[in-house]
């Protein structure tokens, strides 16, 4: 119990931590509003409850151990998030740019449906995210617990799709509320865009540099 607890207070001092997930929430949140921040947080919490299961059943440490797996999925993770950057960019040559930030989700931004599955992807092609699995929650499972292995690990990843999901409801909140303050005219809608482009290109650059 003693090193579940320890586990915990790692894994919230990491949430806490801006990374390529508030990056990605954030620019949801300033491009396109509350609604697609919260559907953003509810597909990265998917995506790592997707990683919990992997790691229970042994398949991501069957995954870490090949050594072109973790490069490759960094590699797909950035592409994909830049796949999501070209739309916004391609916006702001348009005189309206996107009016999500104004309007809440806009008729001509992407569905809940399609945030939520581009946010799973995301997670699930996030490398760190991962990581924490393999190089983490280990250093926090007994071996001569009662508990089998696996259900440790299962236990503290659900602890950390709990913990991401509460923590990333207040950054997609914080987000949503920036936009609709400071997106209220055309202008400004156009230049939160461009941050919420830049965000998702910071993003992918830190996702193409993990380790």
């Amino acid at each position: 119990m003693e090193a579940a607890a320890d586990g915990v207070g790692v894994d919230l001092l990491l949430i806490a931590t801006p990374g390529p997930d508030w990056l990605y929430i954030v620019a949801r949140g300033l491009g396109q509003g509350r609604q697609a921040a919260l559907y953003a947080v509810a597909g990265i919490g998917t995506g790592y409850a997707a990683h919990t299961v992997l790691a229970a059943v042994g398949l991501a440490a069957a995954l870490g151990a090949v050594p072109d797996a973790l490069p490759a999925l960094r590699y797909a993770g950035a592409a994909y998030l830049l796949f999501l950057a070209f739309p916004l960019l391609r916006s702001l040559r348009h005189a309206g740019g996107l009016r999500a930030a104004a309007d809440g989700l806009a008729e001509t931004g992407p569905s809940p449906a399609t945030v939520l599955r581009q946010s799973l992807l995301t997670a699930l092609l996030n490398p760190k995210g991962l990581l924490l699995y393999l190089a983490l929650i280990p250093q926090f499972i007994n071996p001569d617990a009662a508990l089998p292995l696996g259900v440790q690990t299962a236990v503290l990843g659900l602890l950390h799709v709990v913990n991401c999901t509460l923590g990333y409801v207040l950054v997609a909140l914080a987000s949503a509320r920036a936009s609709s303050t400071f997106g209220k005219s055309p202008r400004a809608a156009r230049r939160l865009s461009a941050v919420s482009a830049a965000l998702l290109l910071a993003t992918a650059a830190f996702t193409a540099g993990a380790h």
